[in-house]
């Protein structure tokens, strides 16, 4: 996935620094994330979900707020009113370039901006919101102790997160104040509200004000027992994917024609996970599936392996083509199954000659219906006819070529 850094100016004149992960195959939409409240744009989750979505195509700019990570500025000066314009700053620097956002991300606080927000980008037709305040007045409970210091001196050093942090009064006045529930039902885009039942910092209840006081179309997705900052790579992994499936309902995810020499697109594979062995991959802008090794081969099988996505190709050609003759004929086939089961064999017991391990796919096909043993029979033989089979029976040749 391409990603590259640029920085643009923020509410009170300092440099926000970002990040613009790109598609590395077509551009079909752009999307704004807006991280947690005193996160950064590098947060496991943010991540996670920038790299699924540029994975479908969509391109993704997350930034940092004024003083937070990489950012310039102070943060203690800022309040969530200057969030919002931080948020909206960025996106004009994304419709500069040609990338007007159509969909809005905020994490938590973030998600309460880009509620705020989204009704003054014309561009934006989807927002989601994970973990997001109904009240954005809530966040305050994170430092509850100092507001009296912070009434008193007009600031104070609090510790969030495990790292000091300083709040001034002009946020807390700022985030107290704030009213959601008009904007909401103002809103006019579509909706997906996703939270954890046990977010033990922004509780449940908050997704379900934001919810009814939302109009459709609107979603909610339960994240189960997902913590608020959604660190666990199974968690942002399911919620990057029910974004990537979400959005493409209220966007425009139509990709151009595929490369010549490729009628039926490019199936890229891309690392997902670094330290392990998952992949992403993608076909066309629509599908995505996900490969990995099983435990014991040191992977963490969230999805099937290589063989298995040829023992799926397999069976799915086999039904396929036994429903087509089937049709054709006018059959009464009813239903098929496909079981097909991958091993690596001697070569003499599979009655072949060459080296002396080879791969052996066995394939049991099951016919449903008022079918003659002759009909059946011949259904079996079409099975030996499918593409894939007769690919995986002939000698492939496989070009590689440098990226």
């Amino acid at each position: 996935m391409p990603t590259e850094r640029l920085t643009f100016t923020g509410h009170g004149g300092a440099e926000l620094a970002a990040r613009l992960d790109l598609p590395e195959g077509p551009h079909l939409a752009t999307a704004l994330f807006a991280h947690c409240f005193t996160c950064s744009k590098d947060i496991h989750a943010a991540r996670r979900i920038a790299a699924r979505l540029a994975g479908a195509g969509i391109a993704v700019l997350r930034f940092d707020f004024t003083g937070l990570g990489h950012s310039e500025g102070e943060f203690e000066n800022t309040t969530f009113t200057s969030n919002v314009e931080d948020l909206e700053l960025a996106a004009k620097a994304l419709e500069a370039r040609d990338m007007a956002p159509a969909l809005l991300i905020g994490h938590s606080l973030g998600g309460a901006a880009a509620l705020r927000v989204a009704r003054r980008l014309a561009s934006v037709r989807a927002v989601v919101t994970i973990g997001a305040p109904f009240d954005p007045g809530h966040v305050t409970h994170n430092f509850a102790g100092a507001l009296d210091e912070i009434a008193r001196k007009g600031a104070a050093e609090v510790n969030l997160g495990g790292r000091p942090v300083r709040i001034g009064r002009a946020f807390v006045e700022d985030v107290s104040a704030e009213a959601l529930a008009p904007e909401i039902a103002k809103l006019k885009r579509a909706l997906l509200v996703m939270h954890a039942p046990r977010d033990e910092v922004v509780g449940i209840d908050n997704a379900g004000a934001i919810f009814s006081a939302a109009k459709h179309p609107k979603s909610f997705v339960t994240l189960c027992d997902a913590d608020h900052l959604i660190t666990r790579f199974e968690d942002a992994e399911y919620v990057a994917e029910v974004i990537a499936a979400w959005a493409a309902r209220y966007l425009d995810l139509r990709a151009p024609a595929p490369p010549p020499g490729a009628p039926e697109g490019v199936v890229r594979v891309t690392e997902a996970d670094p330290e392990g062995f998952l992949q992403d991959i993608n076909s066309g802008p629509r599908h995505h599936a996900v490969a990995d090794e099983p435990l014991a081969y040191g992977g963490t099988d969230r999805g099937m392996s290589p063989y298995g996505f040829l023992a799926a190709g397999l069976g799915a050609c086999t039904s396929m083509t036994i429903r087509m003759y089937a049709r054709r004929k006018e059959w009464p086939l009813d239903h098929v199954r496909v079981d097909v089961c991958h091993d690596k064999v001697h070569a003499q017991d599979a009655g072949t000659a060459g080296p002396a391990k080879i791969d052996q796919f066995t394939r049991v096909v099951y016919l449903e219906g008022n079918l003659t043993d002759e009909q059946r029979a011949r259904l079996l033989e079409i099975a030996d006819r499918c593409p894939v089979h007769r690919t995986m029976e002939a000698t492939s040749h496989i070009i590689t070529k440098a990226g």
